[in-house]
């Protein structure tokens, strides 16, 4: 079988008409199976985008793109919690759960399982399944190892996450808030200064991680240009692609290729980084080493 691309739900705090535009050409020119759409990470944001869902899902839907609604990731007040509810009950879509208490909102009917939901064994994989979870997008942090015995395991869809800044976590205080010096209730929306994530430095001047309103994130882009198809073989069966200020039709074009196996990797990693320049990529938790590794393959082949 071969493998599916989907395509994350935009993490950052784009205008909204950017917002629309992205979904637009995405609709009409990438190649992806799966688009994935929703305010995941500050329910703040939704009201700016919400009236052009509509007509994203519609177009989405016309381009015979699969559309999943996603959730947040951390639900804090009696809005959120409602929002959920009301998530929970939309028929027609198939809803992606990014926290374990949205997954119990859903039990009984086929949903997905976000990155951010800890799935690091078969008890955790297993429970999911048992609530009616048909597709798991892995932690970003598991190996090719743990990621191979998960997939054996598995009875729903396994996905990993490929390319783009990795969400590593989230939190009730706003970082891009006070990294401006204001409240998070006034934070005038600041996070929109960075549509890419505020890279964060070591006091070395050294990438270390990107902040997005509440959500930390790699300061690397991972990329698994290079490993897809080894993971294809392992068993699983969708790659997911976090959306940035890129051209993500061309981004998703070469992973295609390369898992149909039309494009030479190093070939498609040349191209992939003419799409990002200036960018660091990683691919370390994948070979079990640190994560803003960037691992050859063959050099692991050799016992590197």
């Amino acid at each position: 079988m071969t493998p599916k691309l989907t395509l994350g739900p935009v993490l950052f705090n784009w205008t909204p008409e950017t917002w629309r535009d992205f979904y637009f050409r995405i609709a009409d020119e990438a190649a992806v199976d799966t688009v994935c759409i929703g305010e995941t990470v500050c329910s703040k944001r939704t009201p700016f985008f919400e009236p052009f869902i509509a007509e994203v899902v519609e177009r989405l839907a016309a381009a015979d793109k699969e559309v999943v609604l996603s959730s947040l990731t951390l639900l804090m007040t009696e809005g959120e919690l409602a929002q959920a509810r009301d998530l929970s009950q939309t028929d027609g879509w198939l809803i992606e759960a990014n926290d374990v208490s949205v997954a119990a909102l859903l039990a009984g009917k086929p949903f997905a399982v976000g990155p951010m939901v800890n799935v690091y064994n078969e008890g955790t994989l297993a429970y999911l399944e048992s609530l009616g979870a048909v597709r798991v997008c892995l932690p970003a942090e598991l190996s090719a190892q743990t990621v191979g015995v998960l997939a054996d395991a598995a009875h729903a869809e396994i996905e990993v996450q490929a390319f783009g800044r990795v969400p590593l976590a989230i939190s009730s205080r706003c970082y891009a808030a006070h990294a401006h010096k204001l409240a998070k209730d006034g934070c005038q929306y600041v996070c929109a200064n960075d549509p890419d994530g505020m890279s964060v430095d070591t006091l070395d001047d050294v990438l270390f991680l990107a902040v997005n309103g509440t959500q930390t994130m790699s300061g690397h882009y991972m990329n698994l240009l290079r490993d897809v198809q080894a993971l294809a073989a392992a068993g699983v069966r969708r790659f997911r692609l976090w959306p940035q200020k890129t051209d993500m039709a061309a981004v998703a074009d070469l992973f295609r290729r390369t898992l149909d196996g039309a494009l030479d990797p190093d070939e498609g990693e040349a191209k992939l980084s003419g799409l990002c320049p200036g960018v660091e990529f990683a691919n370390g938790y994948v070979h079990g080493k640190e994560g803003f590794r960037m691992i050859d393959p063959l050099e692991m082949q050799d016992g590197g």
